[in-house]
């Protein structure tokens, strides 16, 4: 699973925004790498073993034939507490890392296979993902 090697601080604060007040994402929005992407039609938090599941079966999907490319890292911790614990008392621990998302983002990209082994591998790729997801070429 991806995570930083090292953070500045332990824990992060929350958006105040609501993420569908965030508007659309403005960096990584077109398809740099490959001839095909997995780009994000909705805002969310995406975690990495999120990104791991859906790695994998982009990497199963196209075999050793092409090559593909994950545009997003978690950099961001999240934090939860324990069950059954009351109100207050602090914040939880870190609990993973975990990417803001937001709406026109490219997830992946695939590259050196067919156009519908491609759009098989970032279909399946999407439903591993909390977000809605369009499949778009350059």
């Amino acid at each position: 699973m991806l995570f930083p090697k090292k953070v500045k601080f332990r824990k992060w604060q929350t958006n105040r925004k609501h993420p569908s007040k965030l508007g659309n994402a403005t960096r990584g929005t077109t398809v740099a790498f490959g001839s095909y992407g997995l780009k994000a039609e909705t805002p969310a938090r995406v975690r990495s073993n999120q990104i791991e599941a859906a790695r994998k079966v982009v990497s199963r999907t196209i075999s050793k034939m092409g090559k593909y490319w994950i545009r997003i890292f978690p950099d961001r911790p999240f934090t939860s507490k324990p069950a059954e614990v009351g109100m207050g008392k602090g914040k939880g621990d870190p609990q993973g890392y975990c990417v803001q998302v937001l709406p026109g983002r490219i997830l992946f990209e695939v590259d050196g296979v067919d156009e519908a082994t491609a759009r098989e591998a970032l279909r399946k790729a999407g439903t591993k993902l909390p977000v809605k997801t369009r499949i778009v070429s350059r």
